[in-house]
């Protein structure tokens, strides 16, 4: 997929994901992160989106058969606490949404855990 392909899935799920605030995004890791209240919920890596997950929800992507994102580390396959959004969330703003906020809910777990605090 080309470079502008790329962009144009990028700002569609953008603006889709205002729905649940006001989300930002970045590129990073290659990819694309984004951001609601400093928190980063979701990442875009190879036309794929997933959303953050934890030991709360991630029983939720298990059951709906998504995959966990994978990425290579020196050489070796690393995971992080991301999954593939169903794709029928792609589609559907609302559907989008809930799964956004299941996602930011996690970040804002994962970000209590750590004792970060939350940036707005």
């Amino acid at each position: 997929m080309s470079a502008k392909a790329a962009d144009e899935f990028t700002r569609y799920l953008l603006d889709q994901l205002q729905a649940i605030g006001p989300v930002s995004g970045r590129r990073m890791f290659g990819g694309y992160g984004f951001f609601l209240d400093g928190m980063m919920f979701a990442l875009v890596a190879d036309q794929t989106l997933y959303l953050k997950a934890d030991d709360d929800s991630r029983s939720r992507f298990e059951a709906e058969g998504l995959t966990q994102f994978v990425y290579e580390r020196k050489g070796k396959p690393a995971t992080m606490s991301y999954y593939q959004a169903p794709p029928e969330s792609l589609e559907s703003r609302d559907i989008l949404a809930d799964w956004a906020n299941l996602a930011f809910a996690a970040a804002l777990r994962a970000g209590a855990k750590k004792g970060s605090p939350r940036r707005g």
